[in-house]
């Protein structure tokens, strides 16, 4: 193992680009998660790769193109008024079907699309940094408003129609911020990465923590602390970056799922059972 690695100056600007969409990606997973929309992030991340193919052949950066095809998806959504995890399906199919159809009719050839699938962090440049410094920014900015809207719109629906309150712009404002964070972490992370940031840390956290702030601080803890995990261990051993973050989250949710398993008979007042049962 090389731990010199770990204190290399190159390696600075990608593990800040990786640490910002740490913070802002599980934050938007956790409101998917609220709104039963947690799909949202895989199509929007089939999309933002098309659009980055499609940019590169254009000569446009990479994280421009993705935004815009991203951003362009959760318009028509929004426009259209739809909700649920079947409007992400068909973009997820459209996005993979337009995904392989430029690649195959541009100069860029398979490894592009598959170093927008795989990830390529270690890479990014200043262009994906002020991308990932945007989303925070933008993030800081639009969800203190929007959480508290969001959360009364999924546990009281009836109120903004009832005080005739126009839903649809925080519910488009929130899909356009989801498609941007998807756009940034695709382009800079790969498209399984960022989706697994955004999912992997929700759910973890909507079955630990205790209230709904909580389960924010959960999400956002979860992400960091997988991530630099991730990270370090994937220069130390000197593996590709996004395979060793899925792989870091999933062991985090199997943990999860072991830990809440031997406490069910704790919290029935049985006692945990230890060995094979006696036949």
């Amino acid at each position: 193992m090389d731990l010199s690695a770990l204190t290399d100056p190159i390696f600075l600007l990608p593990f800040l680009v990786g640490l910002l969409l740490a913070v802002v990606l599980p934050l938007l997973g956790g409101l998917l998660m609220l709104r039963d929309e947690w799909l949202a992030a895989l199509g929007d991340a089939h999309l933002a790769a098309a659009g980055a193919r499609l940019g590169l052949a254009a000569g446009l950066p990479a994280v421009g193109g993705g935004l815009a095809a991203a951003a362009g998806g959760a318009a028509v959504k929004g426009a259209g008024g739809a909700r649920g995890n079947a409007v992400y399906g068909f973009m997820i199919l459209g996005g993979w079907a337009a995904l392989l159809l430029i690649g195959a009719n541009t100069a860029l050839g398979e490894q592009l699309g598959h170093a927008l699938i795989e990830g390529q962090l270690y890479f990014a440049g200043p262009a994906d940094l002020t991308a990932a410094v945007a989303l925070a920014l933008a993030a800081a900015v639009t969800l203190p408003w929007l959480i508290p809207r969001l959360l009364r719109a999924r546990l009281l629906p009836q109120h903004d129609a009832a005080n005739r309150l126009p839903a649809r712009r925080w519910h488009l404002g929130f899909d356009l911020l989801a498609a941007s964070g998807m756009a940034a972490g695709t382009a800079s992370m790969g498209l399984m990465a960022a989706f697994a940031l955004v999912l992997v840390p929700a759910w973890i956290s909507f079955r630990v923590a205790a209230s709904w702030r909580s389960s924010l601080v959960w999400c956002t803890m979860l992400g960091c602390f997988c991530y630099v995990v991730a990270f370090a261990g994937a220069l130390v051993l000197d593996q590709p970056f996004s395979p060793v973050l899925v792989a870091v989250l999933l062991a985090a949710a199997a943990g999860t799922a072991a830990a809440r398993h031997r406490a069910l008979p704790l919290r029935h007042g049985q006692r945990p059972q230890r060995g094979l049962p006696n036949p």
